[in-house]
């Protein structure tokens, strides 16, 4: 597939650390996976499956950027670029999780000696110089983030979703991380290695219990209800629909522009974008205002991106050996949207008052399976069962119907910034009677449906077959929970008043 993408300059360093995770997490790696047990297992594979079980699946560690809510203007881009050193030390040590197996499995303390104790020497440091820039900027930092340093291992069977709260003792475990997983099947390290089961990307998920076919989804329920709240129902009962293509020109890189901004690789994942074309880590606000855009009205030059959804088929995809692909884990083929369907609507309590240029609005979490499902919101369902919406699961559709992920962003702005120092605070959703807590204005609810023909998984005893999974950090094993949705807003203000218009008038415009 080819891609309208730069060239990155990769830093000695950076190299082997993608070597290092390319070796953990590619096909011909070491193999290693979370493991379950099975009511048809014999004995000697039930020991086999409790040993496993002693294994560290993955990393949990404090998200220090959530925690954050005063950085003043001039320490925000030196305290970007040091969360995103947090993000990078995690990616690095997971990849040395990955490749260490037959170590851990000699050493009970080596996860703790070797890879939780260098984390958190790391983090310390790291979160020491965030201190420092926001103290010579004038802010107050919290003493209590120093408490969030340590890191947690997280056991082989499949992790709870949590509250987000990373052992404090450091002791590299943490408590109440299993759960009956409904029998699946468990397997010796090492056993059946060569043989597809990891997916190609080191059994860093998805796995079995992660999907769900829809027709056991109950209508009218979902896990979450952040963005479901009622908007446009009554009050302003218009809307606005930009078309703005599906990524045909292949626009696809790992950056991050909201969370870290001047960060090459700053995602870890491979983003699918369309709108506006200057899509960079690197890109200002002026560049963004100057951009070309794939919207067929040209004013809007509204940035919009997702993780992509990718095929784990053993494609050798063109970033197959870059960070944020395949070295990190994200492997197989990229499945491009049949439909993106863009919307703007109203407020079911009111009329809604126009965006600011350059707002930023991130929904759904990219670490929510360690973080806690405070800020997950993204789900998954298949046409024509759409009454059926399922956030932590991705779902298998009958045949004749296709994969949708649908995003309902924040529609409370809070009349004042277009971004936040944990990205968060400047917008909120609705309440369920559609107000906006206190001090905050509704603003146009911003829905993004995506609809993809997914080959439909198949699961055989315990294993799924050729799954499908959106980017991800690898720390997070893939796991649906994790998916989200950005946008900057760039359009006019011509436009941005037409959409306004538009939606408190009760009229559906294009």
């Amino acid at each position: 597939m080819g891609r309208n993408t730069r060239k990155r300059r990769m830093p000695l360093a950076t190299k082997a650390v993608a070597a290092s995770a390319a070796l953990a997490l590619g096909g011909g790696g070491l193999i290693w996976a979370n493991f379950y047990a099975s009511a048809h297992e014999s004995s000697s594979d039930q020991n086999r499956t409790k040993a496993t079980a002693n294994q560290i699946a993955t990393i949990q560690c404090p998200d220090v950027g959530q925690q954050l809510t005063d950085v003043p203007d001039g320490a925000r881009s030196g305290v970007d670029r040091e969360l995103a050193n947090l993000d990078k030390q995690i990616t690095e040590a997971y990849a040395r999780l990955a490749s260490t197996r037959q170590a851990q499995s000699g050493d009970a303390g080596f996860v703790q000696n070797a890879i939780l104790g260098p984390l958190k020497d790391k983090r310390v440091a790291t979160i020491d110089r965030i201190r420092i820039n926001i103290q010579r900027s004038g802010g107050t930092f919290a003493e209590s983030l120093k408490q969030s340093a340590p890191c947690a291992g997280v056991p082989a069977e499949q992790p709870q979703i949590n509250d987000g709260e990373a052992d404090q003792n450091g002791d590299g475990q943490q408590d109440g991380g299993q759960q009956d997983n409904g029998g699946e099947q468990g397997q010796d390290p090492g056993q059946d290695q060569g043989q597809g089961q990891d997916n190609g990307n080191g059994a860093a998920g998805p796995f079995a219990d992660d999907f769900v076919n829809i027709n056991d989804v109950q209508p009218n329920s979902r896990d979450l209800q952040n963005g479901l709240a009622a908007n446009g129902n009554s009050g302003s009962r218009g809307s606005f629909v930009t078309k703005c293509g599906v990524n045909e020109n292949n626009l696809f890189n790992s950056d991050n522009i909201i969370v870290a901004p001047g960060v090459d690789n700053g995602a870890h994942h491979t983003h699918d974008y369309v709108g506006n074309q200057n899509n960079t880590a690197f890109a200002s606000d002026q560049d963004l205002a100057n951009a070309a855009t794939t919207c067929r009205n040209q004013a809007d030059k509204s940035t919009y991106y997702w993780p992509v959804l990718r095929l784990q088929d053993g494609t050798q995809e063109f970033d197959a050996n870059e960070l944020g692909g395949g070295a990190e884990g994200n492997v197989g083929k990229i499945l491009k949207a049949r439909q993106a369907e863009i919307k703007f609507v109203g407020n079911k309590a009111g009329p809604v008052v126009a965006m600011p240029k350059f707002l930023r609005i991130i929904t759904g979490d990219a670490k929510a399976f360690t973080n806690g499902l405070a800020n997950a919101n993204t789900s998954f369902s298949c046409t024509g069962f759409e009454d059926r919406q399922v956030t932590d699961k991705y779902v298998i559709c009958p045949q004749g119907s296709s994969v949708v992920r649908t995003s309902n962003f924040q529609s409370c702005w809070d009349g004042q910034n277009i971004d936040s120092a944990n990205h968060r605070d400047h917008v909120a959703y609705v309440q369920a009677d559609g107000s906006c807590p206190n001090g905050f204005k509704a603003i146009p609810q911003l829905q993004v449906r995506l609809v993809y023909d997914v080959p439909a998984p198949t699961i055989e005893n315990g294993q799924v077959r050729n799954p499908y999974a959106v980017d991800g950090f690898p720390e997070q094993l893939h796991k649906p929970i994790t998916d989200h949705n950005d946008f900057i807003n760039v359009m006019s203000n011509r436009l941005m008043n037409k959409v306004v218009n538009c939606i408190n008038s009760g009229n559906n415009c294009r």
